[in-house]
């Protein structure tokens, strides 16, 4: 499994470096001048050629793209256009923003779509089936933006149970630590902090976890209804094991695989494509942030934090690779 992963590992390289060259050649289709953007539409002609050339935008493309990538060798993300800061100091607090956000979200995708899904193929074409696959069926079709609004208007202003927007209190500041606000709250004791940590995190959860856990419900249904089929489970259950245990150590372990597959995806995804809840609900995620960098061109923080999700995306699929040889034995990587 060594060998295999190395392998993997270098496999990644090339697949970066095609990344940045398609990421660095599509911001600059992108109309507007960064320079232009950063003085405003006051500014002169005189003072946009001068602030090009200290950018290093006046230089011929090749240039531009050489610098960036030895700059990345060595670890040097470059430095924002807009706030004058090291990309690889200020990145940070954004991602570990979205990471918690997705995590939470998934957790709740995984518990409730995997259940979901392992009751509705042991009860096939009962009431709680049908109506399992058709909230499923909702939850794919359904904008997230407007889910997220209706959550807002339900329980932040109706009910007044949960915050609007936000990670934090604004009047009960949390000391950043790790930037993950549970992980930070934790580490302090501040368990009150953590509690408003967790309801500031209920709304953006659920709304983004609601596509991943229909998807999951449905692929777990699906892959354990043909493993309840087989000649083993109904040994099992001829044996008079408890159903919970073959559902759960027989069935599920068998039909896994797929379903850890969907995760994978979903997780990678979810730290890319998070930006309508990150907006909607004021959540300052790498999402929010390549998207304000967007409306400044500001293209070492768009190329750097594209550069950013696309390794955590292919890094998370190497992870589940790895996870099929843990789950069933008989995956081998030679």
């Amino acid at each position: 499994m060594l060998s295999y992963t190395l392998k993997r590992l270098f496999s990644l390289i090339p697949v970066l470096l095609g990344l940045s060259l398609i990421v660095f050649f599509m911001i600059r289709a992108i109309p507007g001048d960064p320079a232009q953007i950063i003085l405003g539409q006051l500014a002169t002609k005189e003072a946009v050629e001068e602030l090009t050339k200290q950018l290093g935008l006046d230089q011929p493309w090749y240039l531009q793209y050489f610098t960036y990538l030895g700059g990345l060798f060595t670890g040097d993300l470059g430095e924002s256009l807009r706030t004058k800061t090291e990309i690889s100091q200020e990145i940070w607090p954004y991602l570990a923003a979205t990471i918690e956000l997705t995590f939470v979200a998934m957790l709740i995708a995984v518990f409730i779509g995997v259940n979901a899904g392992i009751i509705s193929a042991w009860y096939q074409n009962s009431w709680f089936d049908y109506v399992a696959m058709v909230l499923a069926l909702i939850g794919v079709s359904m904008p997230i933006f407007w889910l997220g609004l209706m959550e807002q208007w339900a329980f932040a202003i109706k009910l007044d149970w949960l915050p609007t927007s936000g990670r934090e209190e604004v009047r009960n500041p949390i000391t950043a630590i790790t930037h993950i606000y549970m992980i930070d709250t934790l580490l302090q004791g501040r368990m009150d902090q953590f509690w408003d940590v967790i309801r500031h995190l209920i709304l953006p959860a659920f709304a983004l976890a609601t596509i991943p856990m229909a998807i999951i419900a449905r692929i777990t249904r699906s892959t354990m209804l043909e493993v309840m089929r087989s000649d083993f489970i109904r040994t099992a259950r001829a044996k008079g094991l408890r159903m919970f245990w073959v559902v759960y150590k027989h069935s599920l372990k068998n039909a896994i695989i797929p379903v850890l597959t969907i995760i994978g995806l979903q997780m990678g995804l979810l730290l890319g494509g998070a930006i309508l809840t990150e907006t909607i609900f004021s959540w300052p995620g790498i999402g929010r942030y390549i998207y304000e960098a967007i409306n400044y061109r500001d293209y070492p923080v768009i190329q750097s934090g594209i550069l950013v999700i696309a390794f955590i995306f292919v890094m998370i699929n190497l992870v589940v690779d790895l996870l099929y040889a843990v789950i069933d034995p008989r995956i081998k990587y030679n």
